[in-house]
């Protein structure tokens, strides 16, 4: 099968699935697993937003988090890829190329490719896009196994973090303005032994105010920024450190402040939602994981 993948946690599942080598076509942030470099990017960012500070991306795209797509397809590459697949999404225009966009690519194609969206909100349907994945690309049987392989390594946290206090947690997946992570960031969190704030499992979250984090006093605070790399968020770290009562808060004046790799395990609704549970039994609770968090996955600050 020839797959055209336009949402890079599609490429994830993909990969995990062992169908790497059917993608012919892929987004211009489709960064994993490495094999995928060589596969021909489709896609090119509408936005300079590699030069663009987080307060400028957002008043580009608009406050409402749902702004006209930041992606424009190459409908010409497209069909001459000639996939027999095309994966995105409608979760959210500014996070990957739109399902609305990319059927108004596809039907100029002479000949129609299926095209899959795929729109989980909550770990368990992130999991279930692997089940409809495998059923699409006709490997049910890898993906029920890649399934319980993930729910295992999910229990093994729970149970390693059983009976733990909680520290309650704010995680941000913006910073300017201030976003909560919504969707299935909470569940990691709570996965993981800790009690999240100011977002519950499943939800589109919106922006929010400073006062808000100030008022819920996290023990923890997470910065996981969408399709920011840690280093890129560590240079608008003076964002955050320049409100005021920054050094009251009981997550900075404990040394609790944390910069994670939001694409690679906390953005994208693929498999590796699950290593970013691990990563944060670690933040939490210094439990050692499998392999171990490296500094680039997660770092104080």
């Amino acid at each position: 099968m020839r797959i055209v993948s336009l949402l890079p946690a599609a490429t994830d599942l993909v990969a995990v699935l062992g169908k790497a080598s059917d993608l012919v076509g892929r987004t211009h942030e489709c960064d994993w697993p490495a094999e995928v470099a060589s596969v021909p990017v489709v896609t090119a960012a509408d936005l300079g937003s590699d030069t663009l500070t987080s307060r400028e991306i957002s008043t580009a795209v608009g406050s409402s988090h749902q702004g006209s797509s930041l992606y424009s397809v190459d409908v010409g590459q497209l069909a001459a890829l000639a996939p027999d697949l095309v994966l995105t999404q409608d979760l959210c225009e500014v996070c990957a190329v739109s399902y609305t966009r990319v059927a108004a690519a596809v039907r100029m194609l002479d000949a129609g490719p299926r095209v899959l969206s795929l729109e989980p909100r909550t770990l368990d349907e992130v999991l279930g896009c692997l089940t409809t994945l495998g059923d699409a690309l006709d490997v049910p049987d890898v993906a029920a196994a890649r399934v319980a392989e993930l729910r295992s390594r999910l229990a093994t946290v729970g149970r390693r973090i059983a009976g733990l206090p909680r520290p309650r947690v704010v995680a941000l997946e913006w910073l300017d303005p201030l976003w909560p992570a919504g969707h299935w960031v909470p569940e990691q969190i709570s996965t993981a032994g800790g009690a999240p704030l100011l977002a519950e499992p499943g939800e589109h979250t919106k922006p929010m105010t400073w006062d808000a984090v100030l008022a819920a006093r996290p023990d923890v605070l997470l910065l996981l920024p969408c399709g920011f790399s840690p280093d890129r968020t560590e240079t608008e770290l003076d964002v955050l450190t320049s409100l005021p009562g920054w050094t009251g808060l009981p997550a900075v004046r404990n040394d609790r402040v944390w910069l994670l790799d939001g694409p690679a395990s906390f953005n994208r609704p693929g498999p590796r939602v699950v290593r970013g549970a691990e990563i944060l039994a670690t933040v939490l609770h210094g439990l050692p994981a499998d392999p171990p968090v490296s500094p680039a996955e997660a770092r104080r600050i």
